[in-house]
C-alpha cells in the first residue's frame, strides 16, 4: 500500500478496516483522506464561511467515527458521510437563524456580509451574484442544487441521501435553477 491513503483508496478494503478493531483506526483516517475535501466544499457552499465550514466538517467526522460500528454497508460510506454533513448543515443554518433575530427582514444580509468579507473568499462578482442567488433558495433545494451542480451527483445517489424519490429531487432542482434564473434577471 502507498503512503498517500487518497491514491490507494478502495470501499471494500476499508470496510474490512472498519470490522475490525485493531485496523479500525487505519481505516477511518483512509475515509478521512478520500472524503475531506468533497465534503469540506458541500458544506462551505452551505454555510460560505470557511471557519464554520471546517468546524462542520469536523463534527461530521467525529460524528462518523463515533458511530462508525452502526455503519452498515448497505449504503456507500460517501452517502452515509454526506448525509451526517447535509445535517450538520441544517443543524447549524436553523441555529445561526435562530441567532439572527436583528436581520428579520433580510436573514441572509449577515451571511452575505460574512461571505464578503471572508479572506478564504476569492470568488469574482459573478460568483458572489450566484452565492447570493443561492441563498435565496430554501436550505434542502440549495442542497439539491450544490450536489448536483458542483459535485455532478447522480439523483439516484441524492435519492439514498435525502430519503426522497428521484422525482422530487429533479422537481426541486429544476425549481433551483428557475428561482436562481429569475434572481440573477432581477440583479441586472
Amino acid at each position: 500500500m502507498s503512503d498517500n491513503p487518497k491514491s490507494s483508496y478502495r470501499e471494500k478494503e476499508v470496510l474490512a478496516l472498519l470490522q475490525d478493531k485493531e485496523t479500525q483506526k487505519r481505516g477511518f483516517e483512509m475515509i478521512v483522506a478520500q472524503y475531506s475535501e468533497q465534503l469540506y466544499w458541500q458544506i462551505r457552499r452551505m454555510v460560505l464561511s470557511h471557519d464554520d465550514a471546517n468546524d462542520l466538517l469536523q463534527n461530521t467526522f467525529i460524528k462518523a467515527w463515533m458511530n462508525i460500528d452502526y455503519f452498515r454497508a448497505d449504503a456507500k460510506l460517501s452517502t452515509w458521510l454526506y448525509r451526517i454533513a447535509l445535517n450538520e448543515c441544517l443543524t447549524f443554518l436553523n441555529k445561526q437563524r435562530a441567532q439572527n433575530t436583528i436581520t428579520i427582514d433580510d436573514p441572509e444580509a449577515s451571511v452575505i456580509q460574512k461571505l464578503e468579507g471572508d479572506s478564504y473568499f476569492s470568488g469574482e462578482e459573478a460568483q458572489l451574484l450566484l452565492q447570493k442567488a443561492l441563498l435565496t433558495l430554501p436550505e434542502k433545494q440549495r442542497m439539491v442544487f450544490n450536489l448536483k451542480y458542483y459535485e455532478e451527483m447522480k439523483y439516484e445517489e441524492m435519492s439514498e441521501i435525502f430519503g426522497t424519490s428521484v422525482g422530487a429531487l429533479k422537481a426541486s432542482y429544476h425549481h433551483a435553477v428557475k428561482k436562481i434564473e429569475k434572481y440573477l434577471e432581477s440583479t441586472n
